[in-house]
């Protein structure tokens, strides 16, 4: 479809002095985006030809002009996508005992623990507290389920709360940086275990010092690619 030039389409003069003899600044294209449909005006000739876009077609050509890259990822990265708030890498950390610490009162110290944890996914950026959830195997399918995570600091979700700690700017740290910050109780903490729904802290005090996580008792929060 084309049609005469309006004008709203007319030539946008720069704000400049004249001396400086500076050409005017003609309109090209022009994108209008409606709730379902995006509409593209190129000019020619003082002619606007008009055509419907995809958004895809929209963001495609935008990037053809902005390098992306991944660059170096650490070990056991899972997968890299680009978030609102930037990069996110998903870090694997398989079944292990980690050393945890408890606050369960100011100024008093805290109550450690050595808790065997079923495999991890950290969804991680940097400098930010990770998102976290369980796995009873290193993902390999995207359907494949994910867990509550059996820990304090978690939001149902599987965003955690930082407090005061520091998260470092290498991704590839923040996993290990997770576990060396202190736990609270401040963050909600029920449903995630099916032997022990509402009493988080009964879990860890059973599970201390022994070398496996009973992955029976994990509770689902979605699949992979509800992450992804």
């Amino acid at each position: 479809m084309a049609k005469r030039l309006p004008d709203e389409f007319k030539s946008y003069q720069l704000a400049l002095p004249d001396s400086l003899e500076l050409p005017k600044d003609e309109l090209q294209v022009r994108l209008d985006f409606y709730g379902e449909s995006v509409l593209l005006y190129s000019l020619d000739k003082g002619i606007i030809h008009t055509r419907m876009v995809s958004a895809r077609d929209v963001t495609m050509a935008l990037l053809s002009e902005v390098p992306l890259s991944s660059g170096l990822l650490p070990p056991d990265a899972l997968w890299w996508k680009q978030g609102k708030e930037g990069p996110v890498v998903a870090l694997w950390r398989g079944a292990r005992v980690w050393p945890v610490a408890l606050q369960l009162e100011a100024f008093k110290p805290p109550h450690r623990f050595k808790l065997p944890m079923p495999g991890l996914i950290f969804l991680c950026s940097p400098g930010r507290p990770p998102r976290v959830y369980a796995v009873k195997k290193r993902p390999r399918d995207a359907r494949q389920f994910i867990y509550h995570a059996p820990l304090f600091n978690i939001f149902e979700n599987g965003t955690t709360c930082p407090g005061t700690h520091k998260y470092p700017v290498d991704i590839g740290e923040i996993p290990e940086s997770f576990f060396t910050s202190f736990f609270t109780k401040d963050a909600s903490y029920g449903g995630r275990s099916k032997k022990y729904p509402k009493d988080l802290l009964a879990l860890w005090e059973e599970l201390d010092g022994k070398k496996r996580y009973p992955l029976g008792d994990l509770v689902p929060i979605g699949k992979v690619e509800d992450i992804l």
